[in-house]
């Protein structure tokens, strides 16, 4: 790792264990939803109702339920008929994970751009995430998508202490360094600090330990295998990754030569654009 690099890691982590880092909080809408899911006996008609104060979030959800891999034999062109097809908690779930969109946004046009390429990452890698998922029924394909929607969250603080300083700004190769590094140890506390489930709120600590093996199928391996996925193809070091050998995709017992397989993974990544 470069001077630079380490310098920032240094100052990163000391702002961290400080608490002096300024993290980004959940937005308004994903609380609201939350706390409107958390009534066990929440009606569709008042879940409409909060998810509806958001037309972009709205319309998002509509179009996750006409996507191939849910599409029903008659198209929903309303948000009432959409949550009713994904039921309560499914549709809270991806609907707090896909209005994190709007935290990732930035004044300089380099974050941006790369606040953009991570979210678009993500929205794949939850997709992905989400098919896997189906095959599995201890698991709920809602949640791993949710999974992945996170798993790189704790880019964000860091592309936003980046956008003070300007050398860093100007040095990808350095910028880069320090997002992989850190990005892990800041989406756990980001998640912890917006009290995310447990399964869930270790998620970006874990995914990149590829020798990591639980007892049991988790999203962990589910979130891993799809960012394996996504990467493949790419000048991306996870690209090499010889995925065969991996404990994640023993559990999730699946062939990843399958043609069949990575058709309907192809059709899933655009699952949530």
């Amino acid at each position: 790792m470069n001077k630079l690099a380490e310098k920032v890691q240094q100052a990163l982590v000391t702002a961290i264990d400080n608490d002096d880092l300024v993290l980004p909080t959940l937005p308004e809408v994903a609380l609201n939803i939350r706390q409107a899911a958390e009534d066990p006996e929440i009606s569709i008609s008042h879940l409409s109702k909060v998810i509806g104060r958001d037309t972009a979030l709205s319309a998002r959800l509509i179009k996750v339920v006409n996507s191939p891999l849910l599409r029903a034999t008659q198209e929903v062109t309303d948000l009432h008929t959409a949550i009713t097809r994904l039921g309560t908690n499914y549709s809270s779930n991806l609907a707090i994970g896909l209005v994190m969109e709007q935290i990732f946004h930035a004044r300089s046009e380099v974050v941006e751009l790369k606040m953009r390429e991570v979210w678009r990452r993500s929205l794949e890698v939850a997709g992905v995430s989400y098919a896997l998922c189906r095959n599995h029924s201890h698991l709920k394909p809602d949640q791993a998508a949710l999974g992945g929607l996170v798993h790189q969250i704790g880019v964000l603080p860091i592309l936003t202490y980046a956008e003070d300083r300007y050398e860093l700004l100007a040095d990808p190769v350095s910028l880069n360094h320090v997002i992989d590094s850190i990005h892990p140890l800041l989406g756990d506390k980001l998640l912890g600090v917006w009290d995310f489930p447990e399964m869930l709120a270790r998620l970006p600590g874990q995914y990149l330990d590829l020798e990591r093996d639980s007892p049991s199928l988790d999203y962990i391996d589910v979130v891993q295998i799809a960012v394996l996925y996504c990467h493949r193809g790419t000048a991306h070091p996870l690209a090499n990754v010889d995925v065969t050998s991996l404990p994640a995709l023993k559990k999730l017992r699946i062939d990843p030569y399958s043609e069949t397989l990575r058709a309907e993974l192809d059709e899933a990544r655009s699952m949530f654009y």
